[in-house]
């Protein structure tokens, strides 16, 4: 395994004259409670606004509203909740029939914890036959299970921490950045994995290599930048782009639109917003540079 700082980025596939949205996937994004609606509701926002054909939200019932509020072409589906608006655990065979009529999901953003959403997510990460990306919550529900380095999937799974998240997953210090690197390594020789360690100079880690991101800065050091990452990752890989590539062009392109807003907003962070804002520029300034 090698550590690179990558020269030649991937690209999205070209979109054809006659292409039409059901070319470009269908993804789903699950997470969301009462209270932390907006979570999920900007990572999938980020999957809309990066080319994903179609774009499904599966949240608690009483998030619904919220979310369809966020744009118009967002679709949403009730999960049933809990007494405290968490995404109950007997949602299980509703979600796993809608992952299997997904192109790929992403699980985690706004969704809380509970012993039975550690359970769900277990489960749908043995059991899900698509590709699954895992964010916040989701990182912490796998984390209380001692066990999980030995989980096994049939498709890739992306796991997304900040240096926090996985220590909680891992043990290994956030101070201990080459550390954690080290134990992501290790974690990537099992097949089907990818770890995305988020931070400064972001580490996209799997079987056969280490990308060190160039973009990206501590303005963007704000709640809700990494939900919109998760959505940028699933946006690439609807459109069909290997995972390791979706992963890396994805963090580039977040990091950059991060930049892009910090040139031009004077104030000490950077809003989730304010990328969402700035990833067409981002987007534009990769193919000029290309």
């Amino acid at each position: 395994m090698t550590e690179s700082q990558i020269h030649r980025l991937p690209k999205l596939p070209q979109r054809r004259a006659d292409a039409n949205k059901g070319d470009f996937g269908k993804a789903l994004l699950i997470g969301g409670s009462r209270g932390m609606a907006g979570a999920i509701s900007m990572a999938a926002l980020a999957t809309l606004r990066c080319g994903a054909g179609l774009t499904t939200v599966a949240s608690a019932d009483r998030c619904l509203e919220t979310i369809a509020g966020f744009h118009p072409g967002l679709m949403t589906i009730p999960l049933t909740e809990d007494h405290l608006g968490r995404i109950d655990v007997t949602s299980k065979l509703r979600l796993l029939q809608l992952i299997e009529r997904s192109t790929a999901a992403v699980i985690g953003p706004g969704m809380k914890q509970s012993l039975g959403l550690s359970k769900l997510c277990r489960s749908l990460f043995h059991e899900a036959q698509r590709p699954m990306i895992f964010d916040a919550d989701a990182l912490n529900a796998i984390a209380k299970d001692a066990s999980w380095e030995k989980y096994s999937a049939s498709f890739v799974r992306i796991l997304t921490p900040h240096p926090g998240e996985f220590f909680r997953l891992t043990g290994v210090a956030s101070s201990n950045r080459a550390g954690q690197i080290q134990r992501a390594k290790e974690i990537c020789a099992a097949e089907n994995m990818i770890i995305v360690l988020k931070g400064h100079q972001t580490a996209t880690i799997s079987q056969n290599s280490v990308v060190i991101n160039s973009t990206g800065n501590p303005k963007m050091a704000v709640g809700g930048s990494g939900d919109l990452l998760a959505g940028v990752i699933l946006a690439f890989i609807c459109q069909h782009m290997p995972p390791v590539d979706a992963t890396v062009l994805a963090v580039h392109l977040h990091g950059l639109a991060g930049d892009l807003a910090a040139s031009r907003l004077a104030t000490p962070s950077v809003l989730p917003t304010d990328l969402l804002d700035e990833l067409p520029r981002a987007f534009a300034t990769f193919a000029r540079n290309d």
